[in-house]
């Protein structure tokens, strides 16, 4: 375990962080926002993910290195135990002459870990790969490759479903034509059945990386990026378990061609984390919905400067709160917890 890193307080614990939603001032008590670094051995990084531990600890990786598609990048991770500080960021791939993309950590319903990420020169001609830790992250298995054709979750986390699936979205960027897919597992993750396409009517270039959770009455909903040739977040509804799917439409949200995320948490709601906007990374924007997901009320602002702030993602811990991950101008990855209870919906 490396030694903790002094984290960068964006404001205190326990403090209070305003954000500007519908023309007016929402003050939303917030438990702690941060930086998960303050020095790094790469000059930029982007692609977050998550996950909380059994004992409260908490993990967070990315990829960084000089830029996006360069050869240097590479996953990194951070651990934060409870009540502690962020560790300072630990390689967790060492190829020298590819680059590394989207990582996405899971556990799954027998306590083991994963880091899927993906490697290759683009996201044209990358393939899945994955390492699993037996112990909550201490230790790593080496690196293991996907089949061909099978990415693993591209970019939001997998859920357990109630009948003891896994269910993960991914997708495919080939040329001109963008896809969403989704995964099945009933085996832990051994073997992965592929159903879909999930796809836009009309529009080939049109969608990828889902986002699911499972609505109360056992259906389970997407929700996915969109290129600007559609403009919004679009949805789509399965009835089986993610096995088949409906017609793909579009939502009452913006999307700017970038990543959202969601998660369904125990009160019923759905916290849903995302850039309130069709043209740019700026605003990012924190919302819930009380329908699982036919309307959404207040976009509650995480970040509105001028700059980038994507790729979101975001878990419910066991202490009911959110935890939130993000790109903070590609420079920094920002973390921010939210107590749900005190936010009003509408």
């Amino acid at each position: 375990m490396s030694k903790a890193a002094a984290p960068l307080w964006i404001a205190l614990a326990a403090g209070v962080m305003s954000f500007r939603a519908l023309g007016q001032d929402v003050k939303v008590k917030t438990e702690l926002s941060e930086f998960i670094f303050e020095k790094a051995p790469f000059a930029q990084c982007h692609a977050s993910t998550i996950l909380e531990l059994p004992d409260g600890k908490l993990l967070a990786a990315w990829f960084g290195g000089k830029h996006e598609g360069d050869n240097s990048v590479e996953i990194w991770m951070s651990r934060k135990p409870k009540g502690g500080t962020w560790s300072l960021p630990e390689a967790m791939t060492h190829f020298s002459d590819v680059p590394k993309w989207n990582p996405v950590l899971f556990r799954d319903a027998g306590g083991r870990v994963w880091l899927f990420f993906k490697v290759g020169p683009n996201e044209r001609e990358w393939i899945g790969a994955y390492r699993i830790s037996e112990d909550n992250g201490s230790t790593w298995s080496d690196v293991t490759y996907l089949p061909a054709g099978l990415l693993g979750p591209i970019r939001s986390k997998p859920i357990l479903l109630s009948d003891g699936a896994i269910l993960a979205g991914t997708s495919v960027e080939a040329y001109q034509t963008y896809t969403a897919w989704m995964l099945r597992s009933t085996d832990s993750g051994r073997t992965w059945t592929i159903h879909g396409p999930l796809v836009y009517d009309g529009i080939r270039k049109g969608l990828i990386q889902p986002t699911v959770w499972e609505t109360k009455d056992g259906r389970v909903r997407a929700l996915m990026r969109s290129t600007r040739a559609i403009g919004a977040i679009v949805e789509s509804t399965s009835t089986d378990g993610g096995r088949t799917w409906g017609p793909v439409t579009k939502t009452a949200l913006p999307n700017p061609d970038a990543a959202i995320d969601a998660v369904k948490m125990t009160d019923g709601r759905v916290a849903l984390v995302f850039n309130n906007t069709a043209t740019a990374r700026s605003p990012l924007n924190l919302a819930f919905s009380e329908d699982d997901g036919k309307t959404w009320g207040t976009r509650y602002i995480l970040e509105n400067e001028p700059g980038e702030y994507s790729y979101p993602a975001v878990i419910q811990g066991r202490d009911g709160n959110l935890y939130i991950t993000y790109t903070w101008k590609r420079e920094r990855i920002k973390h921010v917890v939210v107590n749900p209870r005190g936010v009003k919906t509408r």
